[in-house]
């Protein structure tokens, strides 16, 4: 039998310890350490769990702007979804309590910090990393749409990287349980497919058009449909304007596997098990699933 790798020991003892204190716990739970990042709603920081000593993020919202954002139910669908997720490139969500003036998320601690500024300093990524990450991704959505959770909104700033070097999606403020076509508009323009830029029907396919954006994004260093104006991205996107530049030099496979995920029809979008047997990622994609450097 395999050796537990600390991650995997660590995730234990916090999901022991998220059993047993979970109603109950406070702030005068956790020592709070450095502050970690900052969102529309509040700061993230670092801190230990007094009673188990594991390390966690906390992730500190406001009510006052929660409320005038009128962002309350988004939140608490957030956090339903995410609290029941369990999976190696998905971010744990521990628990939450709150007080009078600020809702606390108690999540699990990426190390490697945000995967957008990890972009921002290499400009863009090797394909070997790239292949990686979108497999990951993949094995990630799968589990979520096997769950009727779809995550609209898969972006470089929605995800961080582990300890370890393996990816995890970080938040899903967007995301929803669902059996039916939505048709809400939502996420953010770049990584929107057309038939959510069109406010008409869409479904989990949505996830695979975002992550050939992504996969884009991390070979190239920009989105595919990017321009300087919003309503020109909006016309690039319903006419799948997709270019390739000519730096830096990517494989024709890498070409392929992005062309049929960005497919106009979401019914003819390549589905995400078909991405894992694609030979870009089979060729490309580290078995681990982590990415060392």
């Amino acid at each position: 039998m395999a050796i537990a790798t600390e991650t995997q020991q660590q995730e234990k003892k916090a999901s022991e310890a998220s059993a047993d204190v979970q109603k109950r716990w406070t702030l005068s739970d956790f020592d709070i350490g450095k502050p970690l990042g900052r969102g529309k709603f509040g700061h993230v920081y670092l801190a230990r769990e007094k009673r188990s000593n594991h390390i966690v993020a906390l992730k500190v919202l406001f009510k006052s702007q929660l409320q005038q954002s009128q962002v309350e139910h988004q939140l608490r669908r957030e956090v339903e979804i995410q609290s029941h997720l369990r999976h190696p490139n998905i971010l744990r969500l521990y628990g939450y309590f709150y007080d009078q003036k600020r809702v606390y998320l108690i999540l699990e601690y990426a190390a490697r910090g945000e995967l957008y500024k990890e972009l921002q300093r290499c400009k863009h990524f090797s394909e070997r990393r790239a292949a990686t990450y979108v497999a990951s991704l993949a094995r990630a959505l799968i589990y979520c749409h096997g769950k009727h959770v779809i995550h609209r909104d898969i972006k470089p700033e929605n995800l961080l990287i582990g300890a370890e070097g393996e990816l995890k999606i970080a938040d899903f403020g967007w995301s929803v349980h669902t059996f039916n076509r939505r048709r809400t508009m939502c996420g953010t323009l770049d990584y929107l497919p057309p038939e959510m830029v069109e406010s008409v029907e869409h479904d989990a396919s949505v996830d695979i058009w975002s992550l050939g954006v992504l996969c884009y994004e991390f070979l190239y260093g920009i989105p595919p449909f990017e321009a300087r104006e919003h309503s020109d991205t909006y016309r690039r996107i319903v006419q799948v304007d997709l270019k390739f530049p000519p730096k830096p030099v990517i494989s024709q496979t890498a070409k392929d596997l992005i062309s049929q995920m960005l497919v106009r029809d979401y019914s003819q979008r390549l589905p995400l098990h078909k991405v894992l047997q694609h030979p870009w990622i089979v060729q490309n994609a580290e078995p681990s699933g982590i990415y060392r450097g």
